[in-house]
């Protein structure tokens, strides 16, 4: 799992002084079969409970904007999410939203699928 807002081990340009100086980091690279579609969710959640577990056949590249949450997996491990953290779920990974809070909002990459 990784953090969009993290900033540590990220060595800032040669000169801090100079603007218009970026870092750039990979935070996802995939390849598609022919005809696979991309798709871009942005989810809102409001305090759920124990949701319905998923089996999806493409991987999913989540990442939580605001709030938090909290997903459980098929070997009944979890993993909590606050603003800003991102994971890959990939694909036939068994999993569910166990809970969320109130202003939680998501964005979602599907890579492929329906």
């Amino acid at each position: 799992m990784g953090n969009i807002f993290d900033k540590r081990g990220i060595v800032p340009p040669a000169s801090t002084r100079e603007e218009g100086r970026e870092v750039f980091e990979m935070l996802l690279s995939a390849s598609l079969p022919a005809g696979e579609g991309v798709r871009v969710e942005r989810i809102l959640s409001f305090g759920q409970q124990n949701g319905e577990w998923y089996d999806q056949a493409w991987d999913e590249w989540v990442m939580v904007a605001r709030g938090e949450a909290v997903l459980e997996w098929g070997d009944g491990s979890t993993t909590a999410l606050g603003a800003g953290d991102y994971l890959l779920i990939e694909a036939h990974r068994r999993h569910r939203v166990l809970r969320t809070s109130f202003d939680c909002v998501w964005l979602a990459l599907h890579l492929g699928g329906e």
